[in-house]
């Protein structure tokens, strides 16, 4: 694991922050929760299902369109940036957790060229069926249950009543609902068997530009 990470496999998410996030947080910010594949960027197909999920080599990370200027619309408006992701391909074997987090920090590069920073990232790479020690069996903090939120709220003074969880399955609005934030669900295609209809999401958007629109439209005095 790059020394840039921290958390444990075994007790929590795993966290990637940005220089400013060290610093001391002043209470009460709002946050924008990002769920990364189908959201951010595009999501592939898997090599045993033929599925679309999450990139398994760094090579595959593409940005979606409009990704980039939908997360300054939401850093413009004073939100703190924070991905929140499942990312559970090394539990399952199919990739290193170097390779895990390489892909993830590659995410992070492009966004960065489009003058985008994070102030945190929290992968859970636990999944109940997983087969490597350490990151196998139920956890707090896999979407739907809302551990990798309450777990950044606290880290970084957020408000989670003020905050909003934005991502393309039903386990994304599961998660924000249940830390308590509003939420807006993206009708991203690839990953239409995600969602199941009963999710119930505060906005419902084509695509990331049109649910910050939304967001804005509504946070707006």
């Amino acid at each position: 694991m790059s020394s840039d990470w921290s958390g444990s496999s075994e007790l929590g998410p795993l966290w990637l922050r940005s220089a400013a996030s060290v610093a001391a947080a002043p209470e009460g910010r709002r946050a924008a929760f990002l769920d990364r594949d189908g959201t951010l960027n595009e999501a592939v197909p898997d090599p045993e299902s033929g599925l679309p999920e999450s990139p398994l080599r760094v090579a595959d990370v593409r940005l979606l369109p409009g990704a980039a200027a939908a997360l300054k619309a939401l850093a413009a408006a004073g939100y703190v940036l924070v991905c929140v992701s499942n990312q559970p391909a090394a539990a399952k074997g199919k990739v290193s957790i170097e390779q895990l987090l390489a892909i993830h920090e590659r995410l992070l590069a492009l966004l960065s060229q489009e003058g985008v920073e994070l102030r945190a990232s929290l992968l859970c790479v636990h999944h109940p069926q997983g087969t490597l020690a350490g990151f196998a069996g139920d956890c707090a903090c896999r979407k739907p249950l809302p551990g990798m939120l309450i777990e950044a709220a606290g880290a970084l003074g957020i408000e989670l009543a003020d905050s909003w969880m934005l991502g393309d399955t039903d386990a994304d609005v599961g998660a924000g609902r249940a830390a308590g934030c509003s939420t807006a669900l993206i009708e991203y295609p690839q990953s239409a068997h995600k969602r199941l209809g009963e999710a119930h999401p505060d906005v419902l958007a084509a695509d990331i530009g049109v649910a910050v629109a939304q967001l804005l439209d509504r946070s707006s005095p």
